[in-house]
């Protein structure tokens, strides 16, 4: 399997001030990767440095065996690599088309692809994200991001103000985008153990530094492993 995401070494923070202390894990295609942890770990910050948004501060990231030290987040983005982040980012006041179409450009086939995988948006095309509901404008965020054919895809905390009912049916998708498409996901979620039942390994930092690190099915057998990670216990 290709590496699609190499982070080595990695400090990353804002204003000098480190989050995420000396990081590595990685990402291959077609797989899905979930990154755990409490609030305030670093997972985001991970996430925003990956992207290109937050500069590194020391160490090495890769996506696609290329650094992403010092280019700018579109170019990143061009080559592959699509951001869903926390709080989804859409435009509120355009229809659910209209959001895709901005993803797409001029990928109509894109677009349809997308909606396979969330066939409940193809009756709201016409209608404003705004009005959506929470679990709606999640898919649309996803759908969006899928309209790029991503290799990489980023996915800050799915379920953020979703019951969890929808997380269940969502989450699920992200595992048959990467055996479908053979792209890789990074997956940020509070939910551990549903994150756990869809991905092949899982990170977990606290504190912004790496404590546990496995495959996904042998950690969620061992609870007290994941909660006293959360904790900080020895």
């Amino acid at each position: 399997m290709a590496r699609l995401l190499d982070i080595d070494g990695v400090s990353t923070g804002y204003n000098g001030v480190s989050v995420v202390r000396d990081l590595t894990m990685h990402v291959d295609e077609g797989e899905v990767v979930t990154l755990l942890g409490p609030n305030g770990a670093g997972k985001t910050t991970t996430l925003l440095t990956v992207s290109g948004l937050v500069p590194l501060m020391a160490g090495k990231i890769e996506v696609f065996g290329r650094s992403v030290e010092g280019r700018r987040p579109h170019r990143i983005a061009r080559e592959g690599l699509a951001h869903v982040p926390e709080g989804r980012a859409l435009f509120y006041q355009l229809t659910v088309g209209e959001n895709l179409r901005l993803g797409a450009g001029k990928g109509s086939l894109d677009i349809k692809r997308a909606l396979s995988y969330f066939p409940a948006l193809e009756p709201l095309m016409g209608r404003r994200a705004g009005l959506l509901s929470g679990g709606e404008q999640q898919m649309l965020a996803m759908a969006r991001a899928l309209t790029v054919n991503p290799r990489l895809l980023l996915v800050d905390e799915m379920s953020l103000g979703l019951a969890p009912i929808i997380v269940e049916r969502l989450l699920p998708i992200l595992r048959r985008i990467a055996n479908e498409s053979g792209a890789g996901v990074l997956l940020v979620e509070q939910h551990v153990h549903m994150a756990l039942e869809v991905a092949d390994r899982a990170y977990v930092l606290s504190h912004g530094e790496l404590v546990l690190e496995g495959p996904a099915d042998q950690l969620a057998k061992d609870r007290s492993l994941i909660e006293s990670s959360y904790l900080g216990a020895e």
